[in-house]
């Protein structure tokens, strides 16, 4: 007998062996290694070979791996010219939605679904998103548009693509960190519509597309921008007590606090917290991060009692203005790292499939006449 719960919650839909989330623990692990141990000690190029193939690579695994990827940097050059002619004007995240379902135009097997070509196809996007990205904001902003360097990791690339500069070592580390943070994170929205399309056995252009339709809203990947606004417009830390009490006696949410599923501090949050730090007194925002702690503290007194605690979100924000993403680059930024986490989840539905077919709870009326047109 089917059961209902509103928006899902407590429902188990699939299998998976990608990441566990102990919510009231605050635990997160990647395949059984616990997320910090990654954010220490892996790279990103790791955790996604990681996450696609169930074990950590051997060390020539790991170069060939990084090889093919870096050698899909290179944008189509059909997909140059769609992407000069996008409006100027247009968010990001409809560019990179627009260009990665487009991506299935200049494949000559589009629909293949055996594992191999699914693999194949995913290198492809995981590689080409960040060159996406990076140059449809220079074109956006007027500037020549930057290639790929082959050298560079891909976190560490899309930086130097999107600012015509070499990241600093203390930037790139941190921007590839966020990138193992973010890659996976159970069965949220987005990887749940990528499942969801790979379940009708449609290709896996229309399963990241869907995907990044997803994390678009602001309920979802949209958060952290909702948290470098509340920080600007806090003047000063002195000032940030008094604007988040206000905020709360409005029955307001605040941005960055808070999850659906933990209950306990966020892992990733313990983690970007330090490099936000970090990040923050290198490039002299730290004005920025004691702002955040300020508001962190508050939200502790009022709020950690209740199970509100700070998410990704919250010290994702500062990070990635210390690294020098415009605001409304913070959600693509996201996509950069789902990519490796959606393919996997891709992967992981088509090697045991089973069609998403949920039922629903029809609330409407009954044996209702049908009244003629002339009599309405």
């Amino acid at each position: 007998m089917a059961t209902y719960a509103k928006g899902l919650e407590g429902v188990i839909a699939a299998e998976t062996k990608l990441s566990f989330i102990d919510g009231e623990k605050g635990v997160l692990e990647y395949i059984g290694i616990p997320i910090g141990e990654l954010a220490s000690k892996s790279t990103f190029e790791e955790t996604v070979f990681f996450l696609w193939n169930g074990r950590l690579p051997k060390k020539a695994e790991l170069a060939d791996f990084t090889s093919q990827i870096r050698q899909r940097y290179d944008l189509h050059p059909a997909m140059e010219a769609m992407l000069t002619s996008l409006p100027k004007t247009a968010e990001p995240m409809h560019a990179v939605r627009t260009l990665v379902s487009a991506l299935g135009l200049h494949d000559p097997k589009p629909d293949a679904i055996d594992l191999p070509s699914v693999r194949e196809k995913a290198l492809t996007i995981f590689a080409v998103v960040p060159t996406i990205l990076a140059s449809f904001h220079r074109h956006r902003t007027g500037q020549p548009m930057v290639k790929p360097d082959k050298n560079l990791p891909l976190a560490e690339n899309f930086l130097y693509m999107l600012n015509g500069k070499r990241p600093t070592p203390t930037m790139a580390r941190a921007f590839d960190v966020c990138m193992i943070l973010h890659a996976d994170h159970g069965f949220n929205n987005s990887t749940f519509t990528a499942r969801c399309i790979a379940s009708t056995e449609s290709d896996i252009y229309s399963a990241v597309t869907g995907a990044i339709g997803s994390l678009r809203g602001p309920l979802h990947g949209g958060a952290n921008e909702g948290v470098m606004k509340m920080l600007n417009q806090i003047p000063t830390v002195a000032d940030a007590e008094k604007f988040i009490v206000d905020k709360l006696n409005k029955k307001d949410k605040i941005p960055g606090f808070g999850h659906r599923v933990y209950k306990a501090y966020d892992p990733r949050a313990a983690h970007l917290k330090s490099l936000a730090e970090q990040l923050a007194r290198d490039t002299g925002n730290l004005a920025l991060f004691e702002k955040s702690t300020a508001i962190e503290a508050v939200m502790n007194r009022e709020k950690a009692a209740k199970g509100i605690y700070p998410n990704v979100d919250f010290y994702s924000a500062t990070t990635y203005h210390c690294i020098g993403l415009p605001l409304d680059m913070f959600t693509p930024a996201f996509v950069i790292a789902r990519a490796g986490g959606w393919s996997a989840h891709v992967l992981e539905q088509l090697g045991n499939n089973r069609l998403f077919r949920p039922d629903v709870d029809y609330t409407g009326p009954h044996a209702v006449s049908y009244t003629p047109i002339e009599s309405r």
